[in-house]
């Protein structure tokens, strides 16, 4: 019996990307000398696609596969797949969640922290020989402080659970509130930045929060406020934010992720109220694991039983 035909659009890890190709006919599109001039010529004969939150599936790449019936993304990220396009063709899309949120969660937490106490700065100051020359400057307690969070989801609850063992106040914002949830309902995003000492952003990226965080909302939060982003880079206006810390407008920010991927403001660097980190949010061995292998268990499902186990 043949494999199915899979197409690729982006390499994950060595372990994936060997697996994927024992159990299936797979294309690498990364690997065509002329990756959008392959799929015009012979996107035709794919029907199952596998990518990530980083790679995604562009509309004009989408254009060229005019029998896809399902993509099986890596991730819980979708703003790099065009939604409409896919609701419009009927064409499945699912994703990995539940999986990786004790670890984003976790380093949500690790960020306040860090953010707040310098704990990366402090690291530094004595691999750098200088407390030899006098003590670390005192830094911002953590328990016991407000805690905004923007989006309530899966993250965003397990945020918020974290936060209690801290006695952490909790107040979050979304575009609905969540009547189940026991934390505090805030509409409006600038009282909630102008309340909170860490100001946590966990909602989706793409068109709808794009910038949702501006200068406004950076005033708001204000020289003692901290903001934590595992998002998306594209939630903050990033030139606002780099001004911000900058000028002491903010009191400091802990970053798994960027506008520009892998592309950091240098103007960050030498601040030490500033947490930068590679966008590293789900990357242990473990979630990393069993992200892979909710991938591979979606594309089976569908080619079993035409149905995805996680879709979005």
């Amino acid at each position: 019996m043949s494999k199915p035909q899979v197409l690729q659009i982006g390499p994950l890890s060595e372990r994936f990307n060997r697996t994927l190709a024992e159990q299936y006919k797979v294309t690498a599109l990364w690997q065509q000398a002329d990756p959008l001039a392959f799929l015009c010529e012979r996107g035709g004969q794919f029907e199952l696609l596998v990518s990530s939150a980083r790679f995604g599936c562009s509309a004009e790449q989408l254009a060229c596969l005019p029998n896809l019936r399902a993509i099986c993304s890596f991730g819980v990220g979708y703003d790099p797949y065009p939604l409409e396009l896919l609701r419009e063709r009927g064409i499945a899309i699912s994703t990995t969640p539940d999986v990786l949120n004790d670890c984003v969660a976790d380093l949500a937490m690790g960020l306040i922290i860090d953010t707040a106490r310098q704990l990366s700065a402090a690291d530094r100051f004595v691999r750098q020989g200088q407390w030899l020359a006098g003590n670390y400057p005192l830094t911002r307690k953590v328990s016991g402080k407000k805690l905004g969070i923007v989006g309530l989801g899966r993250i965003g609850q397990a945020i918020a659970r974290r936060a209690e063992g801290f006695a952490m106040p909790v107040r979050y914002h979304k575009r609905h509130q969540d009547p189940s949830s026991p934390y505090g309902f805030e509409a409006d995003l600038l009282a909630l930045a102008q309340w909170a000492d860490f100001l946590v952003l966990a909602c989706p990226g793409g068109a709808a929060t794009r910038h949702l965080i501006d200068a406004p909302v950076l005033a708001a939060l204000g020289p003692q406020g901290i903001l934590v982003n595992i998002a998306r880079g594209s939630v903050v206006e990033q030139s606002a934010l780099v001004a911000a810390l900058l000028d002491g407008s903010l009191g400091g920010a802990g970053l798994d992720v960027f506008a520009d991927e892998p592309e950091v403001p240098h103007a960050l660097f030498a601040l030490p109220n500033v947490v930068l980190l590679p966008h590293v949010g789900s990357g242990t061995q473990e979630t990393r694991l069993q992200m892979e292998e909710l991938v591979l268990a979606n594309l089976q499902a569908f080619i079993d039983k035409g149905e995805l186990l996680t879709p979005l």
